[in-house]
């Protein structure tokens, strides 16, 4: 991104860790963005009542209401502050922790301890996913839903569906290759776990948004030793 997008972009870094959030965001800013921090998740409530965020830097582990919690009734809640891309920082850097990061609606997950540079590149990865433009047919029909590639929303039977920024980049590439499978290994070089279970937990949660069968899928279809497909109307 160049110093001007940085400029551009406000985050919001939530950790109760007195000395790390103030690195966060000293480094945060330092690469020229605009940041505003908050130590625990009632705290950052109260800034998204005021305040619009591009990002948010969330920590897990925080006494009251941890991450995960956070942001599952964030994502339930819905609006501006609903739709705030998120990554997550935690000391448990597990398989099953990063899943369950990515269940709840996080778009990408990094464990700690970690390189300052590689949280910046992972920042700017999502603020670019977010912001992308896909190649290929803008509004897709999925029975009673209806997928609109540009504007990364959802609707079902007239009404907005919330999917992450993690979904929307999923369908939108399996949008540029329709009624073809994609390599499942190729859709999880976008997510914090290259070996495709993201991939795999990303279909579930969306099948179950869009088909009227989740478990006999209509629209976005497994193909069995490659990946998936999406098949619209």
């Amino acid at each position: 991104m160049t110093p001007d997008e940085r400029r551009e972009r406000h985050l919001l870094v939530v950790d109760d860790d007195d000395r790390l959030r103030k690195l966060i965001k000293e480094f945060l800013s330092r690469a020229g963005f605009r940041v505003t921090a908050a130590s625990s998740a009632a705290a950052a409530d109260k800034l998204f009542d005021a305040l619009d965020f591009d990002l948010m830097v969330l920590d897990v582990m925080m006494p009251g209401e941890d991450g995960m919690a956070f942001t599952k009734r964030l994502r339930a809640k819905g609006g501006e502050a609903g739709r705030t891309p998120i990554l997550m920082l935690t000391a448990r850097d597990q398989t099953a922790d990063r899943i369950e990061g990515l269940s709840s609606g996080v778009d990408d997950y990094l464990g700690k301890p970690f390189e300052p540079q590689e949280l910046l590149l992972r920042i700017e990865a999502i603020l670019r996913r977010s912001a992308a433009r896909p190649v290929g047919p803008k509004a897709l029909s999925l029975g009673r839903c209806t997928f609109d590639a540009d504007r990364g929303e959802l609707t079902c039977d007239g009404e907005a569906v919330r999917i992450t920024e993690a979904e929307v980049t999923l369908l939108r590439r399996l949008a540029r290759s329709l009624h073809e499978p994609v390599d499942r290994l190729e859709l999880a070089r976008d997510t914090a776990d290259a070996t495709g279970r993201a991939v795999d937990v990303q279909v579930t949660r969306l099948r179950r948004k869009i088909e009227p069968d989740p478990k006999n899928p209509r629209y976005l279809q497994t193909v069995r030793g490659v990946g998936y497909r999406l098949a619209p109307d």
